[in-house]
């Protein structure tokens, strides 16, 4: 028992470190928080009128760029500055963004998914880098545990393995 859950909790890791978990994270977060808001008993949502609609449609397009940036990473940086311009758009639509909560939230997900790099995994034969001394190649040490060590992924934008 003890070691399946082991097993599941380095899985849980290598899955969260191979991507912007936490970009993600707080983006579906601000999006909820937008989006629940505006929600109100019918009565009060119909007097409202289309006024709720925007913060609806911005919270639910918040949460979608949230779990793009998990399922997806590679689409990182469209999430993330998408991202940051629907939660400062949602400053002027809706409620202040959430009573700025959601809008502050939102553009530091945007801004955690822009910056997050993958993991790039160490040059194979120990080749060091350009401007590295042969000694000093990047990555982590063959004792490191394989548990955690962040799994590597193809990535188009830009982290040269």
């Amino acid at each position: 028992m003890l070691l399946s859950r082991g097993r599941r909790w380095a899985r849980w890791r290598r899955w969260r470190r191979a991507r912007p978990f936490w970009g993600g994270l707080l983006a579906a977060v601000a999006g909820a928080w937008i989006c629940v808001l505006p929600l109100a008993p019918l009565k009060i949502m119909l007097q409202q009128g289309v006024a709720g609609i925007p913060s609806v449609l911005m919270g639910i397009v918040m949460i979608v760029l949230g779990l793009t940036a998990w399922f997806s990473p590679q689409q990182r940086s469209l999430a993330g500055v998408l991202t940051t311009l629907v939660a400062t758009a949602a400053l002027v639509l809706s409620n202040l963004g959430g009573f700025l909560i959601g809008t502050l939230l939102g553009i530091l997900g945007g801004g955690l998914m822009f910056a997050w790099q993958p993991y790039a995994a160490p040059r194979p034969g120990g080749s060091a880098a350009p401007g590295e001394s042969p000694g000093t190649a990047a990555g982590p040490s063959p004792a490191a545990a394989p548990d955690d060590a962040p799994t590597p992924h193809h990535d188009p934008q830009g982290a040269q393995p």
